[in-house]
């Protein structure tokens, strides 16, 4: 067991810590922002504007599922809506923050590399040697919930209110910065989500979360995760099991990671 520096440093050590940690983690963002810029056409036309698309590979898996259970309500043949700028420097504003949005993205394993950092003085010696698997598997979370919000979330949310009018007299005319900040929080929020194993992990740790407490808790979550598919999709169930599902299964990984948390402090004992 080794926290001798971790005790030994004061408060004020600590806060200069943690601003060098931001001030790393900001560079490395702005330098693959910088990256991301000389591929901005990429971005925008084909992962931005994807979704915008009736052929995006999301609409034609959802419509093949949909046909099986006889539905098509998901299958559609145009996107009857356009998206436009309204303001001076929009477009300008948008850019920089889609490629500052890929810089987070793509330098997220550094973010956590830092992170672990800052915290392993607090670590025993034989947690210090599992840095590697953290950050490998908080990273692999991460983008796999990336790649759930852009592929899932996205689409079905574009589409939803792409196709919705309460008269055929109004045209959807989206703004520019509205769609945008749709496909980044759908993509972010959905990434950070998915390291709900990695927090609940450190929660039983310090023991503010235990298994008993997750599975007493598992019914309400179950509501929470069917009202929150159901504002988050079209008003279809084949859409909102698509949805619900791999949170579930997070859910529920999380529930085995405690109990093997609570195991191995029993082992220890």
């Amino acid at each position: 067991m080794n926290k001798k520096k971790h005790k030994e440093m004061s408060f004020l050590s600590h806060l200069e810590e943690l601003r060098w940690l931001l001030v790393r983690s900001t560079a490395v963002i702005l330098v693959l922002a910088i990256v991301a810029f000389f591929f901005s056409d990429f971005i925008f036309d084909t992962i931005i504007f994807g979704p915008k698309d009736p052929n995006f590979v999301t609409y034609q898996f959802f419509c093949q599922i949909s046909q099986q259970f006889g539905y098509d309500s998901l299958c559609m043949t145009e996107m009857p809506f356009i998206i436009q700028n309204v303001s001076m420097g929009g477009q300008v504003s948008v850019l920089i923050w889609v490629c500052i949005t890929a810089g987070f993205i793509l330098g997220f394993p550094f973010v956590l590399w830092e992170l672990w950092k800052f915290i392993s003085p607090a670590l025993y010696d034989n947690e210090k040697k599992h840095a590697r698997v953290f950050i490998l598997t908080a990273s692999l979370l991460f983008f796999a919930g990336v790649l759930f919000g852009y592929y899932i979330i996205v689409p079905l949310s574009v589409q939803f209110f792409g196709t919705f009018y309460v008269s055929p007299e109004i045209v959807n005319e989206f703004n520019l910065e509205s769609y945008i900040n749709l496909i980044k929080s759908s993509a972010v929020a959905s990434g950070i989500f998915f390291e709900l194993p990695i927090l609940i992990y450190f929660l039983t740790k310090l023991g503010l979360v235990t298994a008993k407490s997750l599975r007493s808790f598992r019914r309400y979550t179950i509501i929470i995760v069917l009202v929150l598919a159901a504002i988050i999709t079209p008003p279809d169930v084949i859409s909102q099991i698509i949805v619900a599902i791999p949170i579930m299964i997070l859910y529920e990984m999380s529930i085995w990671i405690a109990v093997l948390m609570e195991r191995k402090e029993k082992t220890k004992n």
